[in-house]
């Protein structure tokens, strides 16, 4: 693993700790920003970035664009250029691939991309510009991925994030295996993509560093993983309940709350199921069958405003806003641990704690002053 941790550690990441992408709005350049100044990877979501932009409403494509440029920027002076920035950008909106151009543009360090397999994802990010890193849900997925990137664009992953199915948001598993506790566990899947990347490693002359996400949550949780494989972890609910965390304080007070027995597997409009809290507006439509959109802000390539159960922006915008009855709050599994707000260097320092220094032998303290 030596030549992985070069390549990664070259590039500015001193732990193998990536913070995912939270949105709307939850994970922009205050949380991404704080934890890349630890020295770990942050993470900015891209999905309706710029919901706080006047002109969102009347055009939210130019608004999502011009906040994204915004994010960065400030992310990357909060960093205090430590660590490394990554966007997430998910294949199923339509800003796909306008938002991964002006992130390069604007010099991001990484593209983590889900939500559907990012299949060109290489065509968009010049080779040597941004490591390229897709998100999977096990070796079906990672080897039909980088199959394709090696026969159309002679690339591979740079890195690799593996979602287990105790992850929060968007799931890659059927959500009958997930509710049933059928779905193969993270233990399970990391063996199962690492025979994948092995090939491709071998084809390319290069380590894929693999990182494990969902139900991650204490230091037991990264050595786990880590003993099975994995080069490092994702995480991405425990700093909700973060100082820097940019959502609004209502959000985080509200998840703090809950426990998780409050969590449900739902289905989203964007033709995934997830991992949300039993909110006021999911109780609402379960008994309605249907919250008709008041406004299309055109985010999502699937979805028919016409006939869609609720619009996604309205319920994920109004969450991080704190309008607990009308918003949609994703959570991982861990949901029940959340208890405080505390701030990211705590939380990282927790989970990667330094090492020791060595005791100096009695004299030679006086030594290496003189």
């Amino acid at each position: 693993m030596n030549q992985l941790k070069n390549c990664l550690e070259n590039r500015g990441l001193e732990i193998p700790l990536i913070q995912g992408g939270m949105g709307v709005g939850v994970s922009l350049s205050g949380l991404a920003g704080a934890v890349a100044k630890t020295g770990a990877m942050g993470c900015i979501s891209t999905a309706d970035c710029g919901y706080r932009e006047e002109d969102f409403r009347r055009s939210p494509e130019e608004a999502n664009l011009r906040a994204l440029r915004k994010e960065i920027r400030r992310a990357r002076e909060r960093s205090e250029g430590r660590g490394l920035l990554s966007i997430n950008a998910m294949v199923a909106t339509r800003q796909w691939e306008d938002a991964i151009k002006v992130a390069v543009e604007e010099g991001i360090d990484a593209v983590i991309s889900g939500a559907g397999l990012p299949l060109s994802l290489p065509e968009l990010v010049p080779e040597g510009k941004a490591l390229i890193a897709p998100i999977v849900s096990g070796g079906r997925a990672a080897k039909v991925l980088l199959k394709t990137w090696s026969q159309k664009y002679q690339r591979t992953a740079d890195f690799v994030v593996l979602e287990g199915p105790l992850a929060g948001g968007h799931l890659g598993f059927k959500a009958v295996e997930v509710e049933e506790g059928k779905a193969k566990s993270l233990e399970e899947l990391i063996p199962e993509v690492l025979t994948v990347l092995q090939s491709f490693e071998e084809e390319f002359g290069r380590k894929i560093p693999l990182f494990a996400a969902g139900g991650i949550w204490s230091r037991e949780d990264i050595v786990r993983v880590q003993e099975a494989g994995a080069y490092g972890v994702q995480m991405a609910t425990r700093f909700i309940g973060t100082e820097e965390c940019d959502a609004s304080t209502a959000y985080k007070e509200y998840l703090i709350s809950k426990s998780a027995n409050d969590l449900a597997i739902i289905h989203s409009p964007v033709g995934m199921p997830g991992r949300a809290v039993k909110s006021p507006m999911l109780e609402k439509l379960g008994e309605t069958g249907r919250i008709p959109p008041k406004h299309c802000s055109r985010c999502i390539h699937s979805c028919d405003p016409g006939s869609v159960k609720y619009c996604i922006t309205h319920a994920l915008i109004s969450a991080v806003e704190g309008n607990v009855e009308e918003g949609l709050f994703f959570s991982g599994a861990n949901l029940g641990k959340l208890r405080e707000i505390v701030s990211v260097r705590e939380i990282v320092e927790e989970l990667f704690p330094r090492k020791e220094k060595a005791p100096v032998p009695e004299g030679a303290e006086d030594i290496l002053k003189a």
